[in-house]
């Protein structure tokens, strides 16, 4: 048995009815780099603690290799509420300590940025405690590193530092990680090997989680295994990985040809086309259109200085101490005009105006005490002013943008915390008014909200799941097929027997999963997701996106997991200096945008230049239907080239002419593709329908059919070199 710097001999686990580990041995060694994946329960957090010692093995032992330092970020954090965050993160560390070494700097800055040090650990919010914790970790040296859902709270900014940060930590061959997390982008970018946890096993696998993903359907191939359904989900999501964002990757973690092999009868991962014409059908050509539209919060004393999560400040600090952030988000701020006849206009409510909500609370007392006509006191008066212009000063969250939202549009948003992305939601589906401009809403839209919070749940605790079900039609039309509720539930990892289970009794993963089969159960054909993906394991996060593959509605998506946001959308968007961005690039665009900020440039700039030709010149969008109305950003010719230019400058393999005719190239493969994807449909079609008898003319249709698939593989593979090229 090989000797580890840290393992597991013959350890056996066991938690009342169910068992964690049976008789397993495994372990890490120095410069071990391994990503830790299974489904919610089966063991992954415990295998953490059975590292650190504090879950002792009903059987066997851990073995650890003498003066090995192991740190651990756990899912709860050990920091007391009474500690100031430069106590509990920084150990007492003084400003010359941390900021005169180049590493601690970055971990500072990049997690506590915007935070004051002086500020007591409980008054932070809880994606705050979150960094500060990890914070404490990675300023101390560890021989071994574990990490227990590093990502959660983080936006994509502070992820892709986190992932650079991880791999450059320890010399090659030094130092250990174990990473547990859902983030599979992550486990790609980080990891070098994987285990899976299940059925009280760990199962190792070589590479990163696409690697992972390849080897695990070989294995089911090889094994005929039983377990049709995740071996098809998991096919499926390695079909997306060849042939989204991780294929065109120059960091390619197996081998093309041999993926390929195994996804060769896997259709593609949605129909856009038919999606679209189905979403067309039940939406109307109208569904969400922003037109002119400026959000702005009126300025707090304070606000500007201090990180609005925090709660509540010591009145007994001497400084206020605000570590400074290492990305800034370019913020826009100004005044706008508001022209109203009454104090409680909602939009100065929502703008944050404090006479406005005194007025609005005030009005609504009087409402409820049914005495607002007899009431004649100078407070009514108040709220029931002549017409007058108002003027609200502080952040845009929101400046001057023209976005279109056309039935059957997937599109994903990203954004740095706090750049107003849920606030970017609330005016879409018109829970919040904008303060200037217009959001016109199609006849026929039917919003559901999939929201961060689990209130909405909550309220249905005492009712069993099959109480619940109950309630909605008897059956529904999902994938052209006639589906139970209850079909449903046990396709998004229910078993049948929890029927009888209370809602309160649901762990969060399965809350979270139960929430979204009561929103698809309402029937919504605009859905908006905001963090779709929390309390979800990969497997499960899989199963959704299956699910919302044939969902034929218009999605909206806010994720910090990039993975998530470009498997389930279209199109990519960020909310970056009060504008909504296109990046035809997707989520890495976004980045090139946030590295040139912090480097000083300014990769807009080219649209300031230009700001007197045009009006929406500084907004990004998409537009109805492809339309090109002049003026609106996104899929029109004009929205196409800002969003471009918008990107941050990236130095591309291929330049002048060779660029030009490249891309002329790919874009001409693309159509090609999309041609032989309808030949090929055609052809399968006329060969399922043929005569079964006639081999003959089966034959040829097969000859037909495998030449319109040879001439693909070719494209797909001539695509995949030149967008390498052009990266």
């Amino acid at each position: 048995m090989p000797t580890y710097d840290l393992g597991l001999e013959h350890v056996s686990l066991a938690f009342a009815t169910k068992n964690i580990f049976n008789d397993v041995t495994q372990g890490v060694f120095e410069g071990d780099r391994i990503g830790i994946v299974g489904k919610n329960g089966d063991g992954k957090s415990t295998l953490l603690h059975l590292f650190k010692g504090t879950q002792e093995p009903d059987s066997g032992r851990v073995t650890i290799r003498g003066g090995l330092t192991f740190g651990i970020l756990d899912q709860r954090d050990p920091l007391d509420d009474n500690a100031t965050v430069r106590e509990a993160a920084l150990e007492g560390r003084e400003d010359y300590e941390w900021a005169a070494e180049t590493k601690s700097r970055e971990i500072v800055e990049a997690l506590l940025g915007g935070i004051s040090l002086e500020a007591k650990i409980g008054s932070l919010s809880g994606g705050q405690r979150r960094r500060a914790d990890l914070a404490r970790l990675l300023l101390k040296d560890w021989d071994i590193l574990a990490l227990d859902e590093p990502t959660n709270h983080l936006d994509v900014v502070t992820i892709h530092w986190l992932a650079e940060h991880l791999k450059n930590r320890w010399p090659a061959g030094s130092g250990a990680l174990l990473l547990v997390t859902h983030d599979r982008w992550f486990l790609d970018e980080v990891c070098e090997s994987m285990w899976e946890v299940h059925d009280g096993e760990i199962e190792p696998f070589e590479g990163g989680y696409s690697a992972y993903m390849l080897q695990r359907v070989e294995r089911d191939r090889q094994a005929d295994v039983r377990e049709t359904k995740r071996r098809n989900l998991a096919r499926k999501e390695l079909a997306w990985l060849t042939r989204g964002a991780r294929a065109r990757s120059t960091k390619q973690k197996f081998h093309v040809k041999a993926a390929r092999e195994l996804i060769a009868d896997v259709p593609p991962v949605r129909n856009t086309l038919e999606l679209k014409q189905m979403a067309t059908s039940r939406l109307g050509k109208q569904v969400v259109d922003l037109i002119d539209v400026t959000q702005i919060f009126e300025h707090v004393q304070g606000e500007a200085d201090i990180d609005p999560d925090v709660a509540e400040m010591e009145a007994s600090a001497s400084r206020v101490d605000v570590v400074p952030a290492m990305y800034a988000e370019p913020q826009a701020h100004g005044s706008v005009e508001v022209a109203v006849d009454d104090l409680t206009d909602p939009r100065l409510v929502d703008a944050g105006v404090a006479a406005a909500q005194v007025a609005a609370a005030a009005k609504e007392s009087q409402e409820i005490q049914g005495s607002q006509e007899n009431n004649t006191d100078d407070s009514a008066e108040e709220i029931t002013s002549a017409a007058q212009k108002i003027t609200v000063t502080g952040r845009k969250i929101l400046d001057d943008v023209t976005w279109l939202i056309g039935p059957g549009d997937r599109f994903g948003i990203v954004g740095a915390n706090g750049a107003g992305k849920s606030t970017l939601l609330k005016i879409l589906d018109g829970t919040i008014t904008p303060t200037v401009g217009h959001v016109n809403i199609g006849k026929t839209v039917k919003f559901a909200v999939l929201s961060q919070r689990l209130d909405e749940l909550e309220k249905l605790g005492k009712y069993k799941i099959k109480e619940v079900l109950s309630r909605y039609k008897p059956s529904y039309i999902v994938d052209g097929k006639e589906t139970t509720p209850g079909q449903m539930m046990e396709r998004l990892g229910f078993e049948s027997a929890q029927l009888m289970t209370p809602i309160k009794d649901l762990s969060g993963g399965q809350k979270r999963r139960m929430q979204l089969l009561l929103i698809l159960l309402d029937e919504p054909n605009v859905l908006i997701m905001d963090e779709p993906g929390n309390d979800l394991d990969t497997d499960m996060l899989a199963v959704m996106e299956d699910l919302l593959d044939t969902w034929p509605g218009t999605l909206i998506v806010v994720s910090h997991d990039r993975y998530l946001l470009e498997r389930v959308t279209d199109q990519q968007f960020a909310l970056i200096g009060g504008k909504v961005r296109h990046l035809p690039g997707g989520v890495q665009d976004y980045l090139d945008m946030t590295e040139a900020i912090k480097n000083g440039k300014d990769p807009f700039a080219g649209e300031k230049a230009g700001a007197g030709k045009g009006k929406k010149s500084g907004s990004a969008g998409a537009s109805v239907a492809g339309s090109t109305t002049e003026g609106t950003a996104g899929n029109s010719a004009s929205g196409s080239a800002t969003a471009e230019a918008s990107s941050a400058p990236s130095t591309p393999k291929l330049s002048g002419k060779a660029f030009h005719e490249a891309s002329k190239r790919v874009s001409a493969i693309e159509r090609k593709l999309a041609k032989l994807e309808e030949q090929k449909a055609d052809l399968e079609q006329q060969m399922a329908a043929h005569d079964p008898s006639d081999y003959e003319g089966l034959g040829k249709l097969n000859e037909q059919l495998q030449a319109v698939t040879d001439e693909s593989e070719e494209l797909e593979l001539e695509w995949m070199e030149l967008s390498e090229q052009l990266e």
